[in-house]
């Protein structure tokens, strides 16, 4: 990589990074770095993806990370789960998602609950949710004029059934256990 001033990232940059195990993301410029998340982020995510694969129609594809969300040059987000119009691509990144899933870790809880409803929020992802399993909720957004709303926030063994960006019931007791 060539040497960069903090702020100067692009997506360029990298698609130059070797892929070395962290988690890459661009905010403004700047460079994101995460590790591997814990057991208990791992089951939640593994069921989700489960019960959303699932339930998904034809025209749509859920997908996990490491793939890339990129809303422009400057802006590379690696949501844990994605739902996208289903397509065929070759590259690492995509720049069309109608849900985003965050699964919230120990060391994502602020980026993952403060500043990701943001970013998704102005890149115009329709819909975003983020999963914490240790406090076993789900909080989900939806845009509405160009703004997320809050929907829901369930926890425990209450269930929030989606309508988008399709029909899927869920329990986040159930994926945290």
């Amino acid at each position: 990589m060539r040497p960069i001033q903090p702020g100067e990232f692009t997506t360029a940059d990298l698609d130059a990074a070797p892929d070395d195990g962290p988690r890459y993301e661009l905010v403004d410029g700047v460079l994101l770095v995460t590790y591997m998340s814990s057991e208990t982020h791992q089951r939640a995510f593994g069921k989700l993806m489960y019960q959303l694969v699932s339930a998904c129609p034809d025209h749509l594809e859920v997908l996990p990370g490491p793939l890339e969300f990129r809303a422009h040059e400057r802006l590379a987000l690696v949501p844990d789960l994605l739902v996208l119009p289903e397509h065929e691509s070759t590259t690492r990144w995509v720049d069309a998602v109608v849900l985003a899933v965050e699964v919230v870790s120990p060391t994502t809880r602020t980026v993952d609950q403060v500043l990701k409803p943001v970013l998704y929020e102005r890149a115009g992802v329709p819909a975003f949710w983020v999963l914490d399993p240790e406090a076993e909720r789900l909080t989900v957004y939806e845009l509405e004029d160009r703004r997320y709303v809050e929907r829901a926030v369930v926890t425990g063994d209450e269930a929030f059934e989606a309508r988008v960006p399709f029909p899927v019931r869920v329990v986040p007791g159930v994926l945290s256990r």
